[in-house]
Formats: C-alpha cells, sequence, structure tokens
C-alpha cells in the first residue's frame, strides 16, 4: 500500500469516527484535516451550540496525541497559557530551586476556547508558540511537542467583554473556518442523538507518527509553476495598493493579505489534492481554499462596512474574475 492509499485510508476511517458524533459540518471537518496535515492552526468561528469545542476535543481523542484546554477569560495571565518557575525544595539536601512548570500549551493539539476573551498581552503568549513552536520563559526557550496544532474557538456575535485579536495574531491562523447553522434534516438527527444514550469510548485512528510522515508527505508533494503564479497573482490583487488590483478591492479593502495567505493556498491544495485522491494539485484545489485562507486576512474599510459588504463576498467576486 502506497503513502497515498493509507493516507485516504486513514482520512476515511477519521471521518467515519468524526461523523459518529458531529453532525454534517462535511466542510468544516475536511478544512479541519487540510489545515492539521500541513502544520497549521485553524480559527473556528460561529455562535454557541455548534459544536465547535466538541469537534476539537473528539479530534483529539480520535489522534493519538496530547491534548491541552484553555478557557480564556479576562483574567487569564501569560504564565496561565506558557507556565511559569515555581520555587522548589531539594528534600534531602535543602537546595531550593527554580523549577519551571509547563502549561497546557504543551500539548500536541490545543483548544484555545474562545480565545478572544483574554486580553491581547495574554492572547500574545500564543504568538510564539504558533510561530516557532517554541515557548520562552524566565530567559529560557522550551520546544513544544512535535506536532503541535491550535485550534481556537471564537463567538461572532458576543462582543461585550471580548478583545478583538490583532490581525498580526490572525495572520497565524492558516484558515479561518466559519462553521453555520445545520440544515433542518442535521438539527433533527442533532438532537435525537444528544438526546439519547451516550456513546462508548473513542479509539485511538491515527498514530502520531503516521500523522507526521502525512504531514512530509504533503511537503513533498509537486506543484505546477502556474498553480504558484496564479496563487501569487490573486493574493496580490487582494491589496488595494497594488497596480492590478480590482475597483472593487480598492473601495472596500484597507490592507490586503500578505505572503502567508499564499503559503497557505498552495500548502492547503497539496494536502486537498491527497485528501481527494490525487498526486498534483490543480488551481481549482487552492480556489477552493480561497475563503478560509483570505477571510482573516483582509482588513476591510469603513466603506465595506457601511454596505454590509465582507470578505467572503470580495473573495468569491475575486474568483469570478
Amino acid at each position: 500500500m502506497t503513502e497515498l492509499d493509507r493516507l485516504t485510508e486513514d482520512v476515511r476511517r477519521l471521518r467515519e469516527a468524526l461523523a459518529r458524533v458531529i453532525v454534517g459540518q462535511e466542510a468544516v471537518v475536511e478544512q479541519m484535516l487540510i489545515a492539521l496535515l500541513v502544520r497549521g492552526h485553524a480559527l473556528l468561528v460561529g455562535v454557541p451550540g455548534l459544536a465547535k469545542t466538541l469537534l476539537v476535543s473528539t479530534l483529539a481523542q480520535l489522534l493519538d496525541l496530547s491534548f491541552g484546554r484553555i478557557q480564556f477569560t479576562p483574567d487569564l495571565m501569560p504564565s496561565d497559557v506558557t507556565g511559569t518557575d515555581i520555587l522548589q525544595e531539594d528534600p534531602a539536601t535543602r537546595e531550593r530551586r527554580f523549577v519551571f512548570a509547563k502549561g497546557p500549551v504543551f500539548a500536541h493539539v490545543l483548544l484555545a476556547d474562545e480565545v478572544n476573551r483574554t486580553p491581547p498581552k495574554t492572547q500574545a503568549a500564543l504568538l510564539q508558540a504558533m510561530q516557532e513552536g517554541q515557548v520562552t520563559a524566565a530567559g529560557r526557550t522550551y520546544p513544544l511537542p512535535h506536532p503541535f496544532f491550535v485550534l481556537a474557538t471564537q463567538n461572532p456575535i458576543e462582543q461585550e467583554g471580548t478583545y478583538p485579536l490583532p490581525e498580526a495574531q490572525l495572520d497565524r491562523f492558516l484558515f479561518q473556518i466559519n462553521v453555520p447553522y445545520p440544515s433542518e434534516e442535521e438539527e433533527r438527527r442533532i438532537i435525537v442523538r444528544t438526546t439519547g444514550a451516550p456513546l462508548g469510548p473513542m479509539e485511538k485512528v491515527l498514530k502520531a507518527d503516521d500523522l507526521v510522515s502525512f504531514q512530509d508527505l504533503v511537503r513533498r508533494v509537486p506543484v505546477a509553476d502556474n498553480v504558484v503564479e496564479k496563487a501569487v497573482a490573486f493574493v496580490r490583487k487582494t491589496r488595494p495598493k497594488e497596480p492590478g488590483a480590482p475597483e472593487f478591492i480598492r473601495e472596500n479593502v484597507t490592507w490586503g493579505a500578505g505572503p502567508r495567505a499564499a503559503q497557505a493556498l498552495i500548502l492547503g491544495a497539496k494536502a486537498r489534492c491527497l485528501l481527494l485522491g490525487r498526486g498534483t494539485p490543480s488551481w481549482e484545489d487552492a480556489a477552493a481554499l480561497a475563503a478560509p485562507v483570505l477571510r482573516h486576512r483582509l482588513v476591510l474599510s469603513f466603506r465595506a462596512e457601511a454596505d454590509n459588504v465582507t470578505a467572503d463576498d470580495l473573495v468569491k467576486k475575486l474568483l469570478q474574475e
């Protein structure tokens, strides 16, 4: 069995196991799996009650990986995320020394629940972890487990007592995954499932070594030059000051996406083509991920906000052109 066959089979088993708990949300699950395969982080945005936290915790149970969870609150401190030095005394020698007690960020899969409920100082504690895979505390640097994957959740409608994520941190997320309301049939199935007998324990589906192997496979997938050129040109057109930017971008966007957006498009396209059983990505693979890649990277103008123009609207129009 080839690596591609193993990946396809393991992802199929992973999806089936998730479907035992999560009803519908196929696009959300696919985007989460793509982020996982490319070593990216994802921000899940949706109203309360859509099983965002349940989806993340279930995925962690199915993976042979350690899991950490942080409930972000206004009084959360950076040390509550990264860890802190604790004074300990040796019972034999009575010698005292500081020992670093690791925080919940030291896990393979980290759930940052309601990440926008904590002040920027604490939000910034995740920046180095997400970008570099390590944490610095009291002048010392500690590596995080490998692989390291942050899944953050955010409530878009409740703004009181929240702190908007800064653009620098938003850019660290590979995708912003919008979690929609279920259909009427899906909602009926959710009610039946959640009010019945609880499910049994979940079995591990994917081992850590296999996941790392699949992540390496994604990086080895070849990409045609024209796909890379289209991705770069597409992202550059989101910048209103670029010569080739369309007029509707100039009117509705204050700041466009940076180079990380093109990187995310290409990496996501590589993983998506493998999930679909193909060995080389096309521009269609990248275009299918344009919205989750760009919706949190575009800073919209006052005019766009006044006209109720969303980032998804602009991405859709840009794809049409």
